[in-house]
């Protein structure tokens, strides 16, 4: 089975792993701030807290940026339950914006509708949380001209998106959004095994995500609220968590940050001759707006006609190829139906949730690999 994605681990990424373990630092060492360096380097961003999943990442920057109980927080229906979940743990609302049916992203014309109608309510969320479905960029620009007109803060879910550019910028820069988000999971562009980062260009913001990692607890004296007893003492200055990343993953990291953009190349070369090969056939391949340079995570076309969607992923599957959907709308899921969504909130999520299809995309694969995958998607497509 060629699956829809898998990791790259190279000699230098073991290498790095191992001298980790020769070290005097399995956690909480030298390696994490390293790993923190190479990721803003990168981006050209001011701060970044590595934490153990991008779900904590997103946690611990919707609790910097303030939210809480009252509090109303959107984001894209088309993306994993994490890009909701992080709201409800910080015991604020959730609410989704319908896709743009081209990018499958946020729909932007569909916030500015909510935002004027919200307005109207006295109801404006407090955090919008874009989503870079699949490693294609928001319009970000767009996104930031609304959130200075009505007042909410913008963390970019870039779980997908490392690598990825927007109009001039890195994603990750934070030019148009208060925290940047991405995953280092074993699928992902870029892994630690498990992982994740907060960028932010706001000091204070980082300073907090810091403490909220390691369960709010300080040893730093200039913010201690009280005298500090010795080189021993730490105060606990809020309820935070053990978000904390090892330095064996962060130095894995590292070492795969080198290529990052290595990764990215491959995956765009796949992504064009799959655009090419599949250019006739009866189906849709993504949308590419031209202010973005999407580093490719997913790459998901959706059927025109032939086959049902079930019968299409079943016989691709038949036929050793790995695909998968990206994603079932988060508030169809019984836990967020019992919260009162409905089908048909967001119908062009519905819409694409019924036709879309991940083929297999990762920089490791094989031309052959390509090549069968094409093969199959045509004779599934054209059934």
């Amino acid at each position: 089975m060629i699956p829809y994605g898998r990791q790259s681990i190279s000699e230098d990424d073991i290498a790095a792993v191992e001298a980790v373990l020769r070290s005097d630092f399995l956690t909480q060492g030298p390696a994490v701030p390293a790993f923190e360096q190479s990721v803003t380097s990168y981006c050209g961003a001011g701060h970044a807290v590595a934490v153990n999943s991008a779900t904590a990442a997103l946690h611990i920057a919707c609790l910097a940026l303030g939210v809480g109980p009252g509090d109303l927080v959107w984001t894209s229906p088309i993306s994993f339950v994490a890009s909701a979940n992080c709201a409800l743990y910080c015991g604020a609302e959730v609410d989704f914006v319908d896709i743009d049916p081209a990018t499958y992203n946020i729909g932007v014309e569909r916030l500015a509708e909510m935002l004027v109608a919200a307005e109207r309510s006295g109801r404006l969320p407090k955090v919008v949380i874009p989503v870079h479905l699949a490693g294609q960029s928001c319009d970000m620009a767009a996104i930031h001209v609304l959130a200075q007109r009505y007042g909410f803060k913008v963390i970019e879910d870039a779980s997908h998106a490392v690598g990825a550019r927007y109009k001039d910028d890195p994603v990750g820069s934070c030019r148009y959004s208060d925290v940047a988000v991405f995953s280092f999971h074993p699928v992902k562009i870029v892994t630690t095994g498990e992982g994740g980062i907060a960028l932010t260009n706001d000091a204070e913001l980082a300073d907090r995500m810091r403490l909220l990692r390691t369960h709010g607890v300080t040893r730093d004296e200039a913010v201690m609220e009280g005298e500090s007893r010795g080189p021993w003492y730490y105060e606990q200055l809020e309820l935070g968590f053990n978000y904390r990343i090892t330095d064996i993953q962060a130095a894995l990291g590292t070492s795969q940050m080198t290529r990052v953009d290595d990764f990215v190349e491959r995956r765009r070369a796949i992504a064009a001759r799959y655009d090419e090969e599949l250019a006739n056939q009866p189906l849709t391949s993504p949308w590419q707006n031209p202010d973005t340079r999407s580093s490719y995570h997913l790459y998901i076309i959706r059927l025109h006609k032939g086959r049902s969607h079930r019968e299409a992923f079943d016989e691709l599957r038949r036929r050793g190829i790995g695909v998968n959907l990206h994603y079932i709308p988060i508030y169809l899921q019984p836990y967020y139906r019992r919260l009162g969504f409905e089908p048909g909130h967001c119908p062009e999520a519905e819409r694409y949730h019924a036709s879309a299809i991940s083929i297999p995309l990762y920089s490791a694969m094989s031309d052959a690999d390509e090549q069968a995958v094409v093969d199959a998607v045509k004779a599934v497509a054209g059934a």
